[in-house]
Formats: C-alpha cells, sequence, structure tokens
C-alpha cells in the first residue's frame, strides 16, 4: 500500500477508482460520497504499453479530466513506491505515475486488499453461498480467489464497532500440498518443471492451463491444443469425461483445501469469499465440485469448519472499485 502524495488538503471527489489484475485493467468513477461507481470500463492489459497509456485511454474514452484523487488496486505486492506486476510485464512508480497523470493523491494498494474492504458492504445480491454454515457477526473475514493469478487477504475486526483491518499479503505463493496419489504425480510433474509449485501455480487461470497439461501427462493422454483458461472450460463442457473435467475438479478441490487452510489461519468465523473472475464461469460445476468437501476436510476440525459458510462473490462491477474509495478514507494510506 503505498499514497503517492504529501498532504491531503484537496477535494475528496470525484474519484477515479483502478482495479487492475494481470489480465484487465478495470477503471471507474465515483462522482461524490456514496454514489455508485459509473462509467466503468474493462481495458485489456495487452493493448497497452504502460498503465500509464491504459489510465489515459479511459479518460479519453470518457471524456473525463484526472480528478484531484485516485486509488487503483492492482495484483501485485505493493511494498513502496516500484511496482513490478507479477503477472504482467508492467512496472512503474507509483510518485512519477501520480504526476504524470495530473494527479494531487494516488492510492496504489494490493487488488485483494481492496476487494477486502468492499466485504462488509457487499449487498446479498452480489454473492452466492456454496454449502452450509452462518457468518458470525464481528468476527474474522477470510478472501481468496482465483484470476490470472490466486489473490489472497481479509479482515480482522477492530472491537465491536464495525471497523476492520484490512490484510495485505501474498497468500497466493504458498506451497501446494497433495491430499493423494494422482495429485502427488500432478504436483510432481509440475514441480520438476518450476521448482516450487505454489498455490497459484494451479488454482488460478493461468494455472488451471498447467494443472490440464500435468494431468494429460500423467494419464498419458494428449491436449497440447489448449491455451488458455477459457479453452480447458469449453473442453470440459464438450466432453464431461475429459482431462479438462477432472482438471477443474483438481482445480475446485485444491481451491477448497486453501479456503479451509485460510479460514483456520484467521479463524474466519465470518465466512470465507470467493473472489477472482474464474469460479463464477464455473456455475454450477463449482457446487457440484468437491470444493466445500476439501474445505471442511480437516479433520478434528471438520465442526468447526461446518459452521463457516462460503461465498462466491459475484458482481457486475468489480467490489474492488468499491475497496479503492474506501482506501482514500482511511488513515492507513
Amino acid at each position: 500500500m503505498f499514497d503517492a502524495c504529501l498532504n491531503h488538503a484537496h477535494p475528496a471527489y470525484p474519484r477515479w477508482l483502478g482495479d487492475i489484475g494481470g489480465t484487465n485493467a478495470r477503471f471507474g468513477w465515483q462522482s461524490e460520497a456514496g454514489a455508485p461507481v459509473d462509467d466503468v470500463l474493462v481495458l485489456p492489459c495487452a493493448e497497452f504499453h504502460t498503465l500509464a497509456d491504459a489510465a489515459r485511454a479511459y479518460l479519453a474514452r470518457t471524456g473525463k479530466t484526472a480528478p484531484a484523487c485516485a486509488a487503483f488496486g492492482i495484483a501485485n505486492p505493493v511494498v513502496g513506491d516500484a511496482v513490478q506486476m507479477t503477472n504482467h510485464h508492467w512496472a512503474f512508480s507509483i510518485s512519477e505515475l501520480r504526476d504524470s497523470l495530473g494527479l494531487q493523491r494516488l492510492v496504489v494498494l494490493n487488488d485483494f486488499t481492496a476487494l477486502a474492504l468492499a466485504l462488509p458492504t457487499l449487498p446479498a445480491t452480489a454473492v452466492r453461498q456454496v454449502g452450509p454454515g452462518q457468518a458470525v457477526a464481528n468476527a474474522a473475514v477470510a478472501l481468496l480467489g482465483p484470476g490470472t493469478g490466486m489473490g489472497v487477504s481479509g479482515l480482522l475486526p477492530l472491537g465491536h464497532q464495525d471497523k476492520w483491518l484490512p490484510l495485505s499479503g501474498e497468500g497466493g505463493h504458498v506451497t501446494l500440498a497433495a491430499t493423494n496419489d494422482v495429485e502427488h504425480a500432478v504436483l510432481s510433474h509440475l514441480r520438476q518443471r518450476y521448482g516450487h509449485v505454489s498455490l497459484e501455480r494451479v488454482v488460478s487461470g493461468l494455472g488451471l492451463v498447467d494443472l490440464y497439461h500435468a494431468l494429460c501427462e500423467v494419464k498419458g493422454t494428449g491436449g497440447r491444443d489448449i491455451a488458455s483458461a477459457a479453452d480447458v472450460l469449453a473442453r470440459a463442457q464438450a466432453e464431461p469425461g475429459s482431462s479438462a473435467h477432472d482438471a477443474i475438479g483438481l482445480f475446485c478441490a485444491f481451491l477448497g483445501d486453501a479456503a479451509g487452510n485460510l479460514a483456520l489461519t484467521l479463524g474466519a468465523r465470518g465466512g470465507v469469499y470467493i473472489g477472482g473472475g474464474v469460479v463464477p464461469r464455473l456455475g454450477e460445476r463449482f457446487e457440484q465440485s468437491a470444493f466445500r468437501a476439501r474445505f471442511e476436510a480437516k479433520g478434528r476440525f471438520k465442526p468447526y469448519l461446518q459452521n463457516i459458510p462460503t461465498l462466491v462473490i459475484e458482481s457486475k462491477v468489480s467490489p474492488a472499485l468499491y475497496g479503492a474509495s474506501r482506501a482514500l478514507d482511511l488513515g492507513v494510506w
């Protein structure tokens, strides 16, 4: 998290908001406090040489001029002024980006931290519960989700005044573990290729493709024609008994393991939210997968996890844009 500004003596609105992933950059505009985020555009990152170019394209296409303040969530750790994206080539100085866009204040934070900030205000229509459980008020909340990469965050309660501490970390890069022989063989294959097999190496849009190819190798079948997560989903839909179908099953199972681990680590009795762009595309296949069973499969702590709800975020407008706006109001940035 980084606030590229020396002071905050400037108009609070309108606000220019961004949710920058490894594949798409989403920008929106909030005219005043409590107003919806409007004029949302989704720009493919591959079409622009720099983030500044994509940002200027947004202003040009919407006919807007840069406001006093902006906040961008980005799929990357933010630990200072210099940012180098993990799953895209964009690299920039936050202070230089602020100045080049004509902003007085620019907050840049991890995209899943921004999404976590939006969780307390998510409407019921923006989430779909998978499995049982009832959220406990004023309890920790966990968040993770596969997109181009894997984001992880959460909220810790600060007393009982509806105040929360958002987490900013890189939990998507924890080591992934196998629970059966097939998973062990798949991860061993990936380990030979990458050395370290993280959660993101498998449970992400990019990881789903690697998971599919590794499973094909283990099974001794073909399948090198698949090059994207969308290809895997299409093949699974067309051929229910294919390796693509099995790869999605493993994907959901691994995600269940990770979600259960995070719930135990944070004591997330307030619920575990699944963000990112991949899971909503799975539809009923996700509900029918091993996700929830693997989420609960923690031995003596199965009853503990059975009481925790798991909720898939499904929203037309990225909630991280609202979380980015919230970051402008908090004193930690």
